[in-house]
């Protein structure tokens, strides 16, 4: 059976609420289509192989676990609309790995209203980490982290001449601020700044201006076909620029809508991908029982999503309480998830600092 087939699957059942027996319902608001569907596909594959192999172990203190997923179709507005509706309408116990900067900053107010937690949101926006937000419990590294990271990559290469494009909203501000922190360590200016609307992303004036500039390295901070669109322009246009972009974008999806564009691409990463891990060896085992033969970045992060999930639902006994569920989450200390320790507390929601980098080869897949 085809990776896409269990993906549909897993949607399905979560959409529709066919796990009857389910007793522990979460919610999920993502993007299923639009511009991040490619990615999110794969992230919510990962997540349903650990919960599906939780409930089939008999699930958590005895209760199996339902995942109901609505999708916002990365449109802000509507995933503030789709959290209202799960919290007060379906009764979810917690939120999980929503997606997108603004459209997790849009559902803040209804955490706190309701004392809900929101568990391993897909993005790495600072915001959601300083200072502390309650009710979120960060799995991954922040944007900045990455966006440093790679820039200090770059200079340490000889790479001078970097230009940024990045996405006009709270994520793409987040990614240049810390792509302004690696440019700043390595006494370096972007040679330009150039940002486009979220909604409407139009290239037509940035790639030709950019590409004039003759960068050596070229920053993109956006979403999916957003991205893909910028770096195919600016090809298009004689740019031998390297590309780089952040793990939001760390999906087979990704570079399959690249295409002949995706080869060279650098993409960082916020989990390893080492077989050296006994958790990329636990994610492997179980996508290869059903005939998945390659994990990518965005289901890996799906997958350990899910087991912080699992292990705080463990931690807070039968028939847990929001309440009981805010307090085992921060009680969580060196988690082992299998080579990574994960740690909350009452002052600090940031579980994982990994960050590291990619490029995709001429097969189409990520390497080190």
């Amino acid at each position: 059976m085809t990776a896409l087939r269990w993906i549909l699957i897993g949607l399905c059942l979560a959409t529709t609420g066919m796990t009857a027996s389910a007793q522990i319902k979460i919610g999920q608001t993502t993007g299923v289509t639009g511009a991040v569907a490619a990615t999110v596909k794969e992230s919510s594959l990962g997540a349903q192989l650990y919960l599906d192999a939780t409930n089939a172990k008999g699930g958590v203190n005895g209760e199996k676990i339902e995942l109901i997923t609505l999708d916002d179709k990365f449109d802000t507005q509507l995933a503030a609309t789709n959290a209202r509706e799960l919290i007060e309408q379906r009764g979810v116990l917690a939120l999980f790995m929503t997606r997108g900067t603004p459209h997790t900053e849009a559902i803040l107010p209804l955490l706190d209203q309701h004392g809900v937690a929101l568990i391993a949101p897909s993005t790495g926006a600072m915001v959601l980490h300083q200072p502390l937000k309650k009710h979120v419990f960060n799995v991954r590294a922040t944007y900045q982290r990455e966006a440093e990271r790679a820039i200090t990559h770059l200079a340490a290469t000889g790479v001078t001449r970097i230009g940024v494009i990045h996405v006009d909203d709270s994520f793409g501000a987040d990614g240049l601020e810390g792509t302004q922190k690696g440019l700043t360590a390595a006494k370096l200016n972007a040679i330009a700044v150039s940002k486009f609307d979220r909604s409407k992303p139009d290239f037509s004036q940035i790639v030709p201006a950019m590409a004039k500039l003759s960068p050596q390295a070229v920053m993109v901070i956006g979403s999916g076909t957003a991205v893909v669109e910028a770096i195919r322009g600016l090809k298009a246009a004689g740019s031998g620029a390297q590309f780089v972009t952040l793990s939001n974008n760390a999906s087979g999806g990704f570079i399959k809508l690249l295409g002949d564009d995706a080869r060279g691409v650098i993409v960082s990463q916020v989990l390893p991908q080492s077989q050296n891990y006994a958790i990329v060896q636990e994610a492997a085992g179980l996508a290869k029982a059903r005939d998945i033969l390659d994990v990518s970045p965005a289901m890996l992060e799906g997958f350990v999503s899910a087991k912080v999930l699992v292990e705080a639902l463990r931690r807070a006994g039968p028939k847990a309480t929001r309440e009981k569920l805010q307090t085992a989450l921060e009680g969580i200390s060196r988690f082992d998830l299998g080579g990574l320790s994960l740690s909350f507390s009452t002052t600090d929601h940031t579980g994982l600092d990994f960050a590291d980098l990619s490029i995709i080869t001429a097969s189409g897949k990520f390497r080190r």
